[in-house]
């Protein structure tokens, strides 16, 4: 078997890799070429449908337009090679009765794109891809002269403008085959690092008690998901304000920019939050504001089976017991009571420590009497 059989038996087009360079070394001397070659190569001339190239050896190839690159912005010879410079060519066909040598100049930059990015996905590494395209089901990415496609399942993206034509997006390769040409990334799995990895950072740094700014990303009927620097704490209901509220959204939106305070980090690295807790506690404040059969003004804030809450200061309720507001037996709190209603109650029992107030309605009359 000849030198230059045995060069290409040894490399194919989809096995450049590792042994590109040492193939154009091995090609120096040779005086013919085969197909699979590596040869180097100058512009010498521009036609309709394609250049010429010099090839050394007083042999000359055809470079056919469309073997000239990938790009589209780059869609003639002048715009990718110059005049006189030397350049890499693969071999698509020897010269034969058919034609010329034919060359393709931008399977040799795919060549090496597919060597650099089993290089990346062997290592792990994040590579930037510029989208080429928007299709159905996903995007066409190019990435060192290769295409490859990120589905729309893996581009978890919550800005449109991140995936319009020519936006570069940070990938992780997850399935590349050069055979096949197959070259599949992903934008989520970039994305899930990254948050992975601030959690990690954020719940060292995280003690409780701290106070720390945060966005709020979710609101929900239990509470409301706060952004706290790349972890997500939850800011219970019951956390959000002293007053009664029926929904997070009556405080809260998402977007909104808060202060709040870290309650409590469990083992598994769940955060509970709080935004009431940077005010004073209100019922801190009432103990020198009320007093044992003072007759008070409040607001109904929930009607139960047994009796009804009556808010008196801001934050702070009492409850008022069913036979504490008539004497009628048979009679339900909805009967006399609406939400959203003012009356008057007396203080029967006083117990700010506890969190515990007593009240009635019905006692008013006696002690007015």
């Amino acid at each position: 078997m000849s030198k230059l059989e045995l060069i290409t038996e040894e490399l194919i087009f989809d096995d450049l890799g590792g042994e590109f360079e040492a193939l154009l070394e091995r090609n120096s001397d040779i005086t013919s070429f085969s197909a699979g070659d590596i040869i180097k190569g100058k512009l010498i001339r521009i036609d309709k449908d394609g250049a010429l190239i010099d090839v050394g050896f007083k042999s000359e190839g055809f470079l056919p337009s469309k073997e000239v690159a990938n790009r589209e912005e780059e869609k003639t010879v002048e715009d990718v090679l110059e005049f006189d410079k030397e350049y890499d060519f693969y071999v698509i066909r020897e010269e034969n009765e058919k034609g010329p040598l034919l060359l393709s100049y931008k399977r040799v930059a795919q060549a090496r794109g597919w060597a650099k990015l089993e290089e990346i996905k062997t290592k792990d590494e994040i590579v930037e891809g510029v989208v080429f395209a928007v299709v159905k089901g996903g995007v066409v990415v190019e990435i060192h002269g290769v295409r490859g496609f990120v589905p729309a399942s893996q581009l978890r993206s919550t800005n449109e403008a991140d995936t319009d034509k020519g936006a570069t997006l940070r990938l992780k390769i997850i399935e590349l085959n050069k055979n096949s040409r197959k070259l599949i990334c992903s934008r989520k799995v970039v994305i899930e690092e990254e948050k992975a990895n601030l959690r990690e950072k954020a719940l060292v740094e995280l003690e409780v008690g701290q106070v720390i700014s945060g966005s709020v990303v979710r609101v929900a009927e239990f509470g409301a998901f706060v952004d706290i620097g790349g972890i997500d704490g939850l800011l219970p209901v019951s956390e959000i304000s002293w007053q009664r509220i029926n929904h997070p959204k009556e405080k809260l939106s998402v977007g909104d920019q808060i202060s709040v305070k870290v309650l409590k980090i469990d083992e598994s690295g769940k955060i509970s939050l709080s935004l009431k807790r940077l005010e004073q506690d209100p019922w801190t404040e009432i103990e020198d504001k009320f007093v044992e059969n003072q007759i008070v003004k409040g607001s109904v804030v929930k009607i139960t089976a047994f009796g009804a809450f009556i808010e008196i200061y801001p934050g702070v309720e009492g409850l008022l017991p069913s036979n504490e507001i008539s004497d009628d037996e048979d009679a339900t709190p909805d009967k006399f009571l609406d939400v959203g209603q003012e009356v008057e109650v007396i203080i029967k029992k006083l117990s700010p420590y506890e969190r515990r107030i007593l009240l009635s309605m019905k006692d008013i009359e006696q002690v007015e009497l």
